[in-house]
């Protein structure tokens, strides 16, 4: 079987390192993707978003199965109906289903129709459901001071901005809708501030069955303790002690199929990855977003937790007979190591306040960790000169590790860590130590 994971970052090695495990794989290509996929896979020089080289490649080569990656071929790229008009075979929602992540805007409308639990909110800018513009965004947040301020397209993890001062409302304003500096669109929501811890619970569908993986809890402020901009993800672990099974059950119960069942109604299909961005507050869990694929770094961990052949799943998913049986979770789970797992990123200077950060400087260390048991560095941004690996982006590293406990995979990762350096490197050193005060629960 040929496999085509679509993608360049840390999310796309963590995917191709994963299924090139499976036995039923013969060959795999990513598009574009970066030094460290090309040590594991076939990298070809066609970007996410050239949808129409994508399909070309694909026909070509006669890829049995195309696996995507990052939100924006699912949604500008219309890449899954492309594929599907080809009679080709793809992981992902289409462009109408991928709009649960692409517009922040029509999320919130459905959570409301559907009575799906979320912040209450309102719009402004640009949209017939809007309030006004800037001024009375302005006027709204400062009125309603602590809340947060959400750009309604995609931003790359960077559109939300938690607002407890009015500089900070005047600021997050001022970016998306006076500046514009995410694109020339200007439509935000401006939620409740809602408080209590945030999860990841995270389901694979084919619209009617379900799989659903351990939970996960990223970090996406940039600096410890939350501080500073919100980032692409500063790190992630799994499982997650706060989420008990019967909190599970109501997770599925309240939220994942009334959110199923409301795509059907709406006629999107949805197929592939279901990430349901989740607060727990003392009135039970919230969504603060969906996005429509693998979080990242949430990915990292659970692939050094996932003991089942992930290709059988992905290719039922994509046939849409995911309830008819899949490789061998007949039972309709994962099967899941007796283990925690934790990913630290490793960013370069200047990421979470510039648009760019520092490249081109030299990686040590990575030859030493490479030696070491039940650890895999995921590469975000690297490229390879010669012998020398350098840093080629914001988020470079997602090293990753796995430990018989939550702990001691703490321990280990840190440890990893410290063996790795480049000029300006940064990273947090506080990844999943809080969840340790609620104690350490594995749930196979």
């Amino acid at each position: 079987m040929k496999i085509l994971v679509v993608g360049k970052g840390g999310r796309e090695h963590a995917l191709v390192w994963k299924i090139v495990q499976s036995p039923k794989v013969s060959k795999i290509f990513c598009a574009p993707g970066n030094a460290g996929i090309a040590q594991l896979a076939d990298c070809v020089k066609i970007k996410a978003g050239d949808v129409n080289n994508l399909v070309r490649f694909a026909e070509k080569e006669k890829i049995d199965l195309t696996v995507v990656g990052p939100e924006e071929p699912l949604y500008f790229g219309r890449i899954v109906n492309r594929f599907e008009e080809r009679g080709l075979r793809i992981f992902g929602p289409n462009t109408a289903a991928a709009s649960i992540e692409g517009s922040k805007i029509l999320a919130k409308m459905f959570m409301r129709r559907y009575n799906i639990p979320t912040a209450g909110f309102e719009i402004f800018g640009d949209h017939s459901f809007s309030k006004g513009g800037a001024k009375e965004a302005i006027q709204y947040a400062k009125a309603n001071i602590p809340c947060v301020i959400k750009f309604s397209g995609l931003a790359d993890g960077k559109g939300v901005f938690p607002c407890v001062t009015e500089e900070q409302v005047l600021a997050a304003i001022d970016k998306i809708m006076v500046k514009r500096e995410f694109n020339d669109q200007d439509a935000i929501v401006i939620e409740e501030f809602l408080k209590g811890e945030e999860v990841t619970f995270t389901i694979l569908t084919d619209g009617s069955a379900i799989i659903h993986l351990l939970s996960t809890q990223d970090h996406k402020r940039l600096l410890d303790t939350d501080e500073d901009p919100n980032t692409g993800g500063m790190g992630a672990y799994a499982p997650v002690p706060m989420i008990t099974p019967e909190l599970e059950r109501k997770i599925i119960e309240t939220i994942v199929k009334p959110t199923l069942n409301g795509m059907r109604e709406e006629g999107w299909g949805y197929k592939g990855v279901l990430y349901v961005g989740l607060i727990l507050t003392q009135d039970g869990p919230k969504v603060l977003e969906f996005n429509c694929r693998f979080g990242d770094p949430e990915l990292q961990p659970l692939v050094l937790l996932m003991e089942n052949d992930i290709v059988p799943i992905l290719m039922a998913i994509a046939e849409g007979n995911l309830a008819k049986g899949y490789g061998d979770s007949p039972e309709g789970r994962f099967r899941w190591a007796d283990a925690a797992a934790v990913c630290v990123v490793m960013a370069s200077q200047g990421y979470g306040h510039t648009k760019d950060p520092e490249v081109g400087k030299e990686i040590k260390g990575l030859d030493v960790v490479s030696k070491m048991k039940d650890v895999v560095v995921f590469h975000a941004g690297t490229i390879k000169d010669g012998n020398t690996w350098k840093t080629a982006g914001g988020r470079v590293l997602g090293v990753t590790a796995k430990a018989k406990n939550l702990p001691e995979a703490i321990k280990l990762d840190y440890a990893v860590v410290s063996q790795l350096s480049w000029d300006g490197e940064h990273h947090r050193t506080d990844i999943a130590r809080r969840a340790l005060k609620y104690g350490i629960q594995l749930r196979i």
